[in-house]
């Protein structure tokens, strides 16, 4: 069973994603709070597998509530939700440490989805978000070359990074380097592991801040 925190303050918001995710036979509402403050005491008090965090909320907004989150070291992983997919803090989201980014307007199949996915330990952008994310990195200056943090990674790992970071599912980097499935997930594994990243959208944050997206070798 999968336990999930709905954070938004909205009540006719959490009312709606209630009534999905109890629809559903191994997903559970574990609680509710209405803003970032609460919803940091609820994750410390009721541990739940995933955090549905509305980003714009009172006290303390949903990024801020995610850093602590994190920071605190609870295992919770967070799936932020949005009106807008240009919205401005995305990208202050997904380094605050959250696990997905979610459309609030999105089917609820895909709501679902999502939320399994993030428990599992995978990464979710809605394809919107994705390409702003790619294209907001594009426009900026290429950042200094990283001279040590990536020695760790071997010649294939390192490619990995490259091809994970052009948003290449686990599928489509084995057909891209004739590997098979398990193999890139081991691989994605243990760059995750060697740089200390939560999930694959810190690992495309973390290759586009370190000059690692790019073509070139």
């Amino acid at each position: 069973m999968t336990r999930v925190l709905l954070a938004d303050d909205q009540a006719v918001i959490r009312y709606g994603l209630r009534l999905i995710l109890e629809g559903e036979p191994d997903l559970e509402v574990a609680g509710e709070a209405a803003d970032g403050e609460a919803a940091v005491a609820a994750v410390q008090r009721l541990r739940p597998d995933v955090v549905l965090m509305d980003i714009r909320m009172p006290r303390l907004d949903g990024i801020g509530a995610v850093r602590r989150i994190v920071a605190s070291g609870v295992p919770t992983r967070a799936l932020m939700l949005t009106t807008f997919d240009l919205d401005d803090y995305v990208f202050d989201a997904l380094r605050a440490g959250a696990s997905g980014f979610l459309l609030k307007d999105a089917p609820p199949e895909e709501l679902v989805t999502a939320v399994r996915l993030v428990a599992a330990g995978e990464a979710l952008l809605a394809p919107s978000v994705t390409r702003r994310v790619i294209e907001e990195f594009a426009r900026r200056p290429a950042p200094a070359r990283d001279g040590g943090t990536h020695e760790t990674l071997t010649a294939r790992e390192l490619e990995v990074l490259r091809l994970v970071a052009r948003g290449l599912t686990n599928d489509e980097i084995a057909a891209e380097l004739f590997l098979s499935r398990t193999t890139v997930k081991t691989h994605v594994a243990r760059v995750l592991a060697k740089l200390g990243l939560r999930d694959r959208v810190q690992a495309v944050v973390h290759a586009y801040e370190h000059g690692l997206a790019s073509g070139d070798r």
